[in-house]
């Protein structure tokens, strides 16, 4: 069967944010495990998932100043576009937009993402 879509056939160089974009890969959305070894499950779309994400810099629009190439940020939840699928030469990339306003921390190598959340899980209230 094939996929509805395929992935945009784009090099790196033909990506040209605007302004003060920034555009990242990498973002981690599968379940993950802490350093402890306990195993969390997949939180996306759960109030348990509303939580910081890292993601690596894939490109910059020209008067983006706080971050670089290749570097990791920390972005605020929901705070980045719905991912498109592009594929290079360096093989297949889910892109989204971040906004850079809500860039949390940087850093130059890939942190272990140990991020949690305080958030309660929501249940209906019975009378």
């Amino acid at each position: 069967m094939r996929a509805a879509f395929a992935p945009h056939q784009l090099e790196q160089s033909q990506i040209l944010p605007l302004n003060d974009s920034v555009i990242v890969e990498d973002m981690e959305f599968s379940g993950r495990q802490l350093q402890s070894g306990i195993i969390l499950l997949n939180d996306n779309g759960t109030t348990a998932g509303i939580r910081p994400r890292w993601g690596k810099v894939y490109a910059i629009g020209p008067t983006q100043e706080d971050v670089h190439l290749g570097q990791w940020i920390c972005v605020a939840h929901g705070r980045w576009t719905r991912g498109i699928e592009i594929e290079d030469s360096a093989g297949k990339h889910t892109l989204r937009r971040v906004d850079p306003k809500d860039i949390l921390m940087i850093s130059d190598e890939k942190p272990s993402d140990t991020t949690m959340s305080d958030a309660i899980q929501a249940s209906p209230k019975t009378r």
